[in-house]
């Protein structure tokens, strides 16, 4: 690639990159002055730290391009190798992680059941650690999904976990949401005895509901993953760009 053609490429590929970068930091804060609940607005700060740091990043390449600086162009392919590196280790882990687990049908319901022990040690650590749990509790009880449920339709698996009794239990149903408990299921299953029709307790203390959540986070980590396979590739393509860019600046000023 010569030296004009890596040069301009490299330029509009940050200068695109930086527009991307804001782009995230003004998502992040559209989220921290919509979201007022702890639960979501903690994610603000990976956002908005993801989008400074790319837009850092962008500017040393982009004034490196532009002034055909190779220290500036050697400390940005530096930054790049580092979320290269970062990017694969985490998409690696993403897919080991989430190598386990899935639903099991029950006749006569239109969605599936989901037993906390198919998952992996990692999410199990994870949802059987006290301190966590009752964070994710009480973003669960917060964001009131077991109070629209309908008896026919199919549910999500944090519904299917969090909001009703495991099947075996047996519970006859008076509606979507309440369940009859004088009824003495013969399972031994203790999440039969944590259920209680109340809004704030349903299963939300259930193995059925940590199942649930494992398997909505097993869903959006398979996304993710996939999403950084793509972005490796991409960031692949501007690291041989930008060596080529740092090359070709390095002669350049060496022949002056």
């Amino acid at each position: 690639m010569g030296l004009r053609t890596s040069t301009f490429v490299f330029r509009w590929i940050n200068f695109l990159t930086m527009l991307l970068a804001i782009a995230v930091i003004v998502f992040g804060v559209w989220m921290s002055t919509h979201h007022h609940d702890g639960c979501r607005k903690s994610l603000t700060l990976p956002v908005l730290g993801l989008g400074a740091f790319i837009f850092l990043i962008s500017i040393i390449g982009f004034l490196g391009a532009l002034k055909n600086n190779s220290i500036l162009l050697w400390l940005y392919l530096i930054f790049l190798f580092f979320i290269l590196v970062g990017i694969l280790v985490f998409t690696v882990l993403a897919f080991i992680v989430t190598n386990n687990g899935s639903g099991h049908g029950v006749a006569g319901l239109r969605y599936k059941e989901y037993q906390l022990q198919d998952y992996s040690s990692w999410f199990l650590k994870q949802l059987n650690n006290s301190h966590n749990w009752e964070r994710l509790k009480s973003c669960l009880v917060k964001s009131d999904d077991c109070s629209s449920l309908s008896k026919t339709s199919k549910l999500t698996p944090i519904e299917a976990g969090c909001c009703r009794p495991p099947s075996q239990c047996g519970y006859p149903a008076v509606n979507a949401s309440y369940y009859d408990l004088t009824f003495h299921p013969t399972s031994s299953n203790n999440d039969c005895k944590l259920y209680k029709n109340s809004r704030g307790v349903k299963c939300y203390n259930c193995d059925s509901c940590k199942a649930g959540v494992a398997q909505y986070m097993k869903t959006e980590w398979r996304v993710v993953a996939m999403f950084n396979v793509v972005l490796f590739i991409v960031l692949s393509f501007i690291y041989f760009v930008g060596c080529c860019a740092r090359r070709n600046a390095a002669r350049s000023n060496s022949n002056f």
